[in-house]
């Protein structure tokens, strides 16, 4: 089969034919027929996240495919069924995090020290075919296309999961902070469940990007959040703290800051009590990766329906390097979604 194999630390992919895998016991053969490429891949590729613990180093965490053969003892999934694979598939089983018995999520893949991950610590799906645990997959939606589906796996999962870990009210104002990748659809999930909607960026080509996405307001940063009468939900999705506490001044009293994007370098600050009196508001600061298979499904659904539509840009497979590229630099509005 042909897979984009990972040479080596920041070495461009390159298109190889490698061995088809062979389901095992409890494991389902997926025809992947799309992958998004997440900017984690690329941080990976780069070193500045763990290099694919596999050989050949597959990466990809957004696949999306057929299943066309089941390993022994599989009920659960049948040849012909369409399937997304889960980035975190499970935990090791053994550790005080696993014996607690939570659910596969984005935490497990935090708290336990050997998960089992899509495009780390298994082979990804930027390939032809996967192999993956039956259970570590979801049926998607009758007539979602491959393309739509793919970047849910894991931005539109992350995108729902924060929304939904702030728990907003009715008349809940939404504020989104980056409108990128997770960014454009958390917009997107704000307004599909009837709130207000707040786009937050400091790129002035993606203005009118995010009123069509559905933002009632565009603005730049805190002072023109307050001006707007602020948000009860703010939502991260840039990869930026600095910006997520910039904004602290534009969330109402009682309201919810939800860190869904990832900042490796500098730490998540409040401002001192006499500059911003938070102990007094009654704020909540709250994590959100992927929060359980429940609201990915939603999550599916929601885009299924025609409520959420991502932005994608499709590459065939013999351009995997280039979306990887365009990826890196910022290039794409607002997935890269590869064909196989």
């Amino acid at each position: 089969m042909r897979a984009a194999v990972v040479p080596g630390v920041d070495v461009a992919w390159e298109l190889r034919e490698v061995t088809t895998p062979s389901p095992g016991p409890g494991e389902v053969l997926v025809r992947v027929r799309a992958c998004g490429v997440c900017v984690n891949d690329v941080l990976a590729t780069r070193g500045l996240l763990p290099f694919p613990a596999i050989d050949p180093a597959v990466t990809g965490h957004e696949p999306v495919g057929e299943v066309v053969e089941v390993g022994a003892g599989v009920t659960s999934r049948q040849p012909g069924d369409r399937v997304g694979v889960t980035w975190v598939r499970a935990g090791c089983g053994r550790c005080d995090y696993c014996v607690q018995g939570l659910p596969v999520t984005g935490q497990t893949a935090m708290c336990c020290p050997a998960p089992t991950t899509t495009g780390f610590t298994a082979p990804g799906g930027h390939a032809e075919y996967l192999v993956a645990a039956a259970e570590s997959t979801v049926l998607l939606p009758d007539g979602l296309d491959w393309e739509l589906a793919a970047p849910v796996m894991c931005a539109g999962y992350t995108a729902w999961s924060a929304l939904r870990a702030a728990q907003p009210r009715p008349h809940d104002r939404v504020a989104v902070i980056g409108i990128g990748g997770l960014g454009h659809l958390a917009v997107q999930y704000a307004k599909a469940s009837g709130h207000e909607t707040i786009a937050v960026t400091s790129s002035v080509d993606k203005v009118d990007s995010a009123r069509r996405l559905g933002a009632d307001h565009v603005v730049t940063d805190a002072e023109q959040l307050r001006a707007v009468g602020g948000a009860d939900v703010v939502i991260l999705t840039a990869p930026s703290h600095r910006a997520a506490a910039a904004c602290l001044p534009g969330l109402r009293v009682q309201g919810r800051m939800v860190l869904a994007g990832i900042d490796g370098a500098e730490p998540f600050t409040i401002p001192s009590a006499m500059t911003y009196p938070f102990f007094a508001l009654g704020q909540q600061i709250i994590g959100a990766t992927h929060n359980g298979p429940h609201l990915l499904k939603e999550a599916l659904d929601l885009v299924a329906a025609g409520r959420v539509t991502p932005w994608v840009e499709t590459f065939p497979a013999h351009r995997v390097a280039e979306a990887v590229d365009r990826v890196a630099k910022g290039e794409v509005r607002f997935r890269a979604v590869v064909e196989y």
